[in-house]
């Protein structure tokens, strides 16, 4: 079989191999956690942004039609097109 040196030396190579999963795993979960925090940051962001527009395009058409402009903008809306 094994002499007690080997045998402590593969016991010490389970062990090792076992702290080191710990280890991964606890690594994986943080990395997945991490993405999962920085994709609702980006949502939260874009949500933010796309909610002050909508929230004040009245307020900038009125601001366009009141200055003349808004003939200019639509205008240029038709050349992109």
């Amino acid at each position: 079989m094994l002499d007690p040196q080997e045998k402590n030396m593969l016991t010490r190579a389970l062990e090792l191999a076992e702290d080191n999963n710990k280890i991964l795993n606890k690594m994986r979960r943080s990395q997945k956690w991490t993405r999962i925090f920085h994709t609702v940051y980006w949502v939260i962001i874009i949500g933010t942004a796309v909610g002050a527009y909508y929230l004040i395009q009245p307020y900038v058409e009125s601001l366009l039609s009141t200055f003349g402009l808004g003939d200019n903008v639509e205008s240029l809306r038709n050349i992109l097109e």
